[in-house]
């Protein structure tokens, strides 16, 4: 069974991994990643920390994953998902009350209990603090 996850996935984190793990249990994990132009939309100048090249070889170098694609719009993510054939969705549960792109494509969303220590954003502005000290 083929099984999808997206997201920006800037910074790699245990969180993500977990999230990626949990996912593969599933069956096999597609995913997509936000291109940096959307990244910069929708998380500011500064982001992403990680190019698109850079994440992609990341996360397509990990066990738990079978593919990665990028997308630049919400229509290309719908034709990823589409494309990949894959009926289930994992995604993290503080999507619970969100809209959920291209979820009308999907027999189930299984949601991913977040470990909330672990977040890229927490992660840069550890960063930045220290580097400001």
């Amino acid at each position: 069974m083929k099984v999808w996850v997206n997201g920006t996935f800037d910074v790699i984190h245990r969180g993500h991994i977990e999230l990626l793990k949990y996912a593969s249990g599933f069956g096999d994990v597609y995913m997509g990643i936000d291109y940096d132009e959307r990244v910069k939309e929708f998380k500011g100048e500064s982001r992403p920390v990680n190019s698109y090249e850079d994440r992609k070889e990341i996360l397509k170098s990990l066990k738990y994953v079978k593919d990665v694609q990028g997308f630049g719009s919400d229509s290309d993510l719908m034709n990823l998902i589409e494309t990949s054939g894959a009926k289930t969705m994992i995604i993290g549960s503080d999507y619970k009350d969100k809209k959920i792109i291209g979820s009308h494509l999907f027999d189930r969303i299984i949601y991913f209990d977040r470990i909330e220590k672990y977040s890229s954003t927490k992660i840069i502005e550890h960063e930045k603090n220290i580097s400001n000290r």
